[in-house]
């Protein structure tokens, strides 16, 4: 005991200060390396976690589907948005008991089948912020695009086989299923005898189907 009354270190109970053996030195060291390298990673090669119910635009479609695209952008479904704007099918409108010089455009009664993915991640907010998502586009009929356009179906990966696609969430061909859920008799502008003719709408209001220079497997 020293003068002040404070145990020397060499007295206290045995175990309280045993000595780490070297190697435990050299783990501990080497475990710090590695979370600073992993750090390093993780800070430098960040990426966008890919969903699977997130939409991307017909802009990553059109990467490897010009000609689709192209033919698409001519259709009525890809203007359908429009049919929103003050003035435009006004005679439709009228027989439908709607305002032809109303603005519908912001309509959360319409927006739904005039849009792609409302309220959706990826989908359409607003003709503002959402242009892109404006008009029912490729993912409307094909499914959201987040887990498969460019992953599975990439540049890279022309030879990709189709039912992998169709397990990552693509729809194909479209299901006329997904058709009726706009191309109903709740639209107003149809009567509550509406019959909708699957086959006959397909070859009228969706894009021109070219031939691939790659089958997928189909």
């Amino acid at each position: 005991m020293s003068k002040d009354g404070i145990k020397p270190q060499k007295d206290l109970e045995p175990g309280l200060y045993e000595q780490i053996p070297h190697f435990g030195w050299m783990v501990a060291g080497f475990v710090v390396v590695v979370l600073a390298a992993l750090t390093f990673y993780l800070t430098r090669h960040s990426y966008e976690h890919v969903a699977q119910n997130k939409y991307v635009g017909p802009g990553q479609c059109k990467k490897c589907h010009p000609k689709q695209y192209e033919s698409w952008e001519k259709t009525r479904m890809a203007n359908s948005f429009s049919v929103l704007r003050p003035g435009e099918k006004a005679q439709e409108k009228r027989l439908a008991g709607l305002d032809p010089s109303a603005d519908y455009t912001h309509n959360e009664s319409c927006i739904p089948c005039h849009s792609t993915g409302y309220g959706l991640v990826g989908g359409f907010v607003s003709i503002e912020t959402t242009p892109n998502m404006a008009g029912v586009t490729c993912e409307s009929c094909h499914g959201p695009g987040g887990s498969y356009a460019g992953t599975v179906m990439a540049l890279d990966k022309p030879e990709f086989k189709t039912p992998e696609a169709r397990k990552s969430g693509l729809v194909y061909p479209p299901t006329e299923e997904v058709c009726r859920i706009c191309h109903n008799s709740k639209s107003p502008f149809i009567g509550a005898d509406y019959k909708f003719d699957f086959v006959e709408r397909v070859k009228l209001g969706t894009h021109e189907h070219f031939q691939l220079k790659y089958e997928h497997g189909r």
